[in-house]
């Protein structure tokens, strides 16, 4: 007779627990790059709408020689209300007269874990957006 041979099957919980430490580490490593890229994709909201209001008043300012405030910026029709009214992540503020400033926050929707408040600015004299507090470092 022969001896019948005993084939294993399967995996052994040792090696189950190496897989599972793996991705473990894996997670630890990509979830906080994730939260960041995350961060700064939702940031771009603030910066692609205050450049728009940025345009939008030196085309006005240089037609009729003062700026325009939220009210006045969203009915002359230059920004619809989607752009500065209806957004998802930020809350805008406008100045207008003489001189404009506009300032975007993010306190609708926290766009991070940390709770800071994520604020972007811009000016007459400036082009692109600053950043007073970024919430994504």
């Amino acid at each position: 007779m022969s001896a019948l041979k005993k084939i294993a099957k399967g995996f052994t919980l040792i090696e189950l627990m190496i897989v599972v430490a793996i991705i473990g580490i894996l997670a630890a490593i990509a979830i906080p790059n994730f939260l960041k890229f995350q961060c700064k994709a939702k940031q771009t909201e603030a910066k692609t709408g205050l450049k728009a209001v940025y345009t939008t008043q030196l085309a006005y300012n240089g037609e009729f020689g003062s700026y325009l405030n939220l009210d006045q910026l969203t009915s002359f029709g230059g920004l619809d209300t989607k752009t500065v009214g209806n957004t998802k992540y930020y809350n805008y503020t406008i100045t207008g007269g003489s001189n404009f400033s506009a300032t975007a926050q993010d306190n609708r929707v926290r766009i991070n874990t940390s709770g800071a408040d994520d604020i972007w600015t811009i000016d007459q004299n400036s082009a692109q957006p600053a950043n007073g507090t970024n919430a994504c470092n």
